[in-house]
């Protein structure tokens, strides 16, 4: 490719004494660093998905790489211009590999830092039109990489939650796609229209609008701040352990997603990561610490993100999770799928018993799948049952199942004596309430975000921002109280005081307690399957019966004028 580019630069040039050395070596190393980073780039695909620490190098080596690229195009700009015919898109290019290796770097690390960083760089590309040339070449392929490279920009501003930036974005891509297929006439127009589809409906996925003064919407983060989670008094005694990693899986049928991302996951994923910052206020700054001091602890637990993964693809992923977990630490399975039921009748109730929830069978071809159709005595293949998740229970694991079977992983038992919880969702909805599946699970978003999950249930689709910050407040009262009725209870499992020390866990247990309070109170959830559920169950007394709690959900209810919808005769004893 060097070579190429210099006989270019001859024939465009004039004869080749014509190039001062120094302007052809700028070339030679332009052209050298270029052909590096794309092979360091492409290498990337070959690295396992799993395992935390064998990536490393190889990233640490690419980032040099194209660090030294983008400084020597700024340094050079001039001849590279002159000499090798350095096209504007040809920087964004650049700028747009490094904006997907910090977002990688943030998929392999959960650090949520890394998006800022790759914001950054896909930002200065539309604030500098890097690619606004491209519509004048004659090169569908070039278009491509420019309707990409909006599609990763869509998928950064989400999970940062710039909505407005979305929207601009949404707008921009929908006129390129339609100019693409104008100009090309090409067989991947429904593609590309699907994905604006996609987005559209994911922006719109949440239930409720938070609105300011002037109708402008509101956008909530809903990861864990500062003053998240409910603060531990002193004299509680919980457990020490720590959430170390997390496998968030979705495979349910007809949700709304973006890129491998459905609405559940997106949601699940948030609830599991503090606020962003950016990398340069993050790094210690001399002087500002006490040596004896611990820096703040900041890091968040490690992710795998599993789209509709197959049981092998999930397991694997599970072996490796669980091998790297440190000393003390929690492994967290989020578990979105649609409900797998069991076939034929049993007379045991083991733990494949009961079915579980789905994997994908798309890329596992077994043989004998058309004989285990017609064999009722055998067990559901493509799913996960409760029994494959034994072997994990040898270190404290923490289950979130939601589903229409979730009620499956309720017939647990804990062989190793080590912590185990699984919260489980309901199993259907009252049918008064309207169907917001496609939407994302209510019980995923009472984990996330419960205020507007209440809301939802309590018939309100906006609010004014005052409202809604006066009932941030409350809640945040709520979840501090129901953290004392846990650590105060004389009868709960021990395995619930355990995962408490944890900041995420406490947050995802005080909600839990909240959503499943909330759905008992509600005049329309009547039905036991209406309920969330626990493994090991909570005292009932003590926790999401309990009448003090109930009276604060009643309070919460007041302030928006919808004491209504829930029931007055459960405070009788009060």
């Amino acid at each position: 490719r060097t070579e190429f580019a210099l006989k270019e630069i001859m024939s465009s040039g004039g004869a080749e004494d014509d190039i001062p050395q120094a302007e052809r070596k700028t070339v030679t190393d332009f052209c050298y660093l270029l052909d590096k980073s794309k092979q360091l780039f492409n290498g990337l695909r070959d690295l396992p998905q799993y395992g935390q620490k064998q990536w490393q190098s190889y990233f640490g080596r690419t980032f040099d790489v194209y660090t030294k690229l983008w400084k020597f195009q700024q340094q050079h700009r001039q001849v590279l211009d002159n000499r090798y015919g350095l096209k504007r898109w040809q920087i964004g290019e650049i700028a747009s590999k490094i904006g997907q290796l910090y977002y990688h770097y943030y998929l392999r690390t959960s650090e949520t830092s890394y998006l800022n960083e790759a914001f950054s760089f896909y930002s200065a590309i539309r604030q500098r039109s890097y690619y606004s040339q491209v519509n004048k070449e004659d090169r569908p392929e070039l278009v491509v990489k420019k309707l990409r490279y909006y599609a990763r920009f869509i998928v950064v501003c989400l999970l940062l939650n710039k909505m407005d930036v979305v929207k601009d974005l949404v707008k921009e891509l929908s006129d390129e796609i339609e100019d693409y297929t104008h100009r090309f006439n090409t067989e991947d127009q429904v593609e590309w229209n699907l994905v604006l589809q996609e987005v559209a409906a994911f922006i719109e996925a949440d239930p409720v609008m938070v609105l300011n003064d002037d109708n402008t919407i509101v956008i909530t983060s809903n990861r864990l701040s500062e003053m998240g989670a409910p603060l531990l008094e002193q004299g509680m005694i919980v457990g020490q352990l720590a959430l170390a990693d997390a496998l968030i899986i979705g495979n349910c049928n007809n949700q709304v997603k973006f890129s491998e991302l459905t609405i559940d996951m997106f949601r699940m994923l948030q609830a599991l990561e503090r606020e962003p910052m950016n990398l340069a206020s993050q790094m210690n700054k001399p002087g500002m610490q006490e040596s004896t001091e611990k820096p703040a602890r900041r890091e968040n637990p490690h992710k795998y993100l599993l789209y509709k993964p197959t049981f092998s693809q999930l397991y694997t992923f599970l072996a490796a999770s669980f091998k790297e977990l440190p000393a003390n630490s929690v492994l967290l399975i989020y578990l979105s799928a649609t409900g797998v039921f069991p076939s034929g009748r049993s007379d045991s109730e083991g733990p494949y018993d009961f079915g579980g929830v789905l994997t994908n069978s798309n890329r596992d071809i077994i043989n004998g799948d058309a004989l285990h159709k017609r064999n009722q005595s055998y067990k559901e293949m493509h799913c996960l049952h409760p029994g494959d998740l034994y072997p994990f229970t040898r270190k404290p694991l923490f289950i979130i199942v939601d589903s229409s079977n979730s009620v499956a992983y309720k017939n647990f038992t804990n062989l190793f004596g080590q912590p185990l919880v699984c919260l489980l969702s309901p199993t259907a909805y009252p049918k008064a309430l309207q169907d917001q599946s496609q939407r994302g699970s209510l019980f995923t978003l009472f984990l996330n975000n419960p205020l507007m999950a209440f809301l939802f249930v309590s018939g309100l689709s906006s609010m004014r921002r005052g409202l809604w910050e006066k009932c941030q407040d409350y809640l945040r009262k709520i979840n501090r109280d129901i953290a004392q009725l846990l650590t105060h209870s004389r009868s709960i499992d021990q395995s619930f005081l355990q995962f408490f020390g944890d900041e995420f866990l406490r947050l995802l247990l005080t909600r839990f307690i909240f959503c499943s309070a909330t759905m008992r109170m509600h005049k329309i959830f009547r039905e036991t399957r209406n309920y969330p559920e626990s493994y090991p169950q909570l005292p009932r007394d003590e926790t999401v019966e309990n009448p003090h709690l109930q009276k604060h959900i009643l309070e919460l209810a007041s302030i928006l004028d919808v004491r209504n919808v829930f029931l007055e005769n459960t405070l009788d004893d009060y």
